[in-house]
């Protein structure tokens, strides 16, 4: 048990901070909701993340030495066991941002993991990895998979508690670990507090014309390839494509002269893309689906994958238009009922703020206060069998 009076030591803890993602917005979101943790990730990539990360204590493991590592963090795939399991937090209660790697991290204190799917990579890999996987990838997992889903358990079943992210995720780590979960929903990213910052290249290729938008990782889950597709056959309609990974270079072969790619813009150039769009575009196969909720949060509606989390945190009609399959098809006929639908910004903001911040961080203490009072003396946990 923690002594009273005596402030709670509060660590967090994330798989790698190699990219900006839905998740690396969700550990800035924990950070300030216990200012002065130290966060502890495998891999760190300063110049790939969100530079709010450069303002923070990120400690990493010994496999951060190498800087391929860190620009490739899927080729790591054999030692991030190990890299994680080397880690050694001191602190009352660590809350673990995870989907594979960080909840098998050691602790003395308590385990609290966040979790957003249990590993992709072993759990749902035609997924994770696409139609076509490369060769290397797919002889690693079928060599390491049995030994690392012994590792996945173990390190599964040392935590004190876990929340899951959706309604679907807690079902996939009672089937995949045999544990109970609560769900706790993410807040949306807080983007719309920034100013806008108009960006001139974007100004001049749209012409003012109106236009869609798409903010994804480009990988194969996230359907990116269908959406742009959808473009080839609406020469009228202008695309805006917000993202980066393995796919970038297969869509911009594939891509038309009304489909534009960023990557690595600010916050404030993103906050002015929302605000101008028509809709958001999102049909990946989401465990949540942050995006929705970020372009509901500036009042734009979205079309979206019937699928997972999607159908969890949006309302058809309302806050999105839904399409039965992630197909070039679907993803007009959705921009079709969006044109001819009237769309209430202020019902559209007010369903975002029900995901807002303050709700999560709230959550969270109660969380994290709980989890401090069923602490026990424990050994450090084991390494990959």
């Amino acid at each position: 048990m923690t002594n009273p009076g005596v402030p709670l030591k509060v660590a967090i803890a994330h798989d790698y901070l190699t990219q900006r993602g839905g998740a690396e917005r969700v550990v800035l979101a924990m950070a300030r909701a216990f200012p002065g943790a130290t966060i502890h990730t495998t891999l760190y990539d300063p110049d790939e993340t969100f530079p709010e990360y450069a303002d923070l204590d990120v400690r990493t493991s010994w496999l951060n030495r190498w800087r391929f590592f860190r620009k490739n963090h899927r080729a790591a795939l054999p030692l991030l066991p190990f890299a994680a399991s080397s880690m050694e937090i001191d602190a009352d209660v660590v809350l673990v941002s995870s989907s594979g790697w960080a909840h098998g991290m050691r602790t003395r204190g308590s385990k609290l993991v966040y979790c957003y799917t249990p590993a992709r990579w072993l759990h749902q890999s035609s997924r994770y990895l696409g139609d076509h996987p490369g060769f290397l990838e797919s002889l690693i997992l079928f060599l390491l998979r049995p030994l690392l889903k012994l590792w996945d358990r173990r390190s599964a079943r040392d935590a004190a508690a876990y929340i899951a992210i959706s309604n679907l995720v807690q079902d996939r780590i009672h089937a995949a670990y045999g544990l109970d979960s609560t769900v706790l929903p993410a807040p949306w990213p807080d983007t719309r507090s920034h100013d806008s910052e108009p960006m001139a290249n974007v100004e001049g290729w749209l012409g003012g014309a109106p236009y869609e938008l798409c903010v994804s990782r480009l990988l194969p889950y996230k359907n990116v390839r269908s959406v742009v597709a959808a473009y080839a056959d609406e020469p009228r309609r202008r695309l805006v494509v917000v993202g980066r990974g393995p796919e970038e270079e297969a869509l911009r072969e594939m891509a038309g002269d009304n489909v534009l790619f960023l990557q690595n813009i600010s916050d404030g150039q993103l906050a002015w893309l929302y605000r101008g769009c028509t809709a958001l575009i999102a049909i990946s196969y989401e465990d949540f689906g942050l995006t929705p909720l970020e372009a509901a949060s500036f009042g734009r509606p979205s079309v979206v994958l019937r699928w997972g989390g999607f159908l969890e945190t949006q309302v058809e009609g309302v806050t999105a238009i839904f399409v039965d399959q992630p197909t070039p098809d679907a993803v007009r006929a959705g921009l079709a009922a969006v044109d001819a639908s009237t769309w209430d910004a202020a019902t559209i903001r007010a369903h975002a703020d029900r995901y807002g911040e303050d709700v999560f961080v709230k959550a969270l203490h109660e969380a994290v206060d709980a989890a401090a009072a069923q602490r026990s003396p424990r050994t450090w946990g084991a390494g990959p069998a």
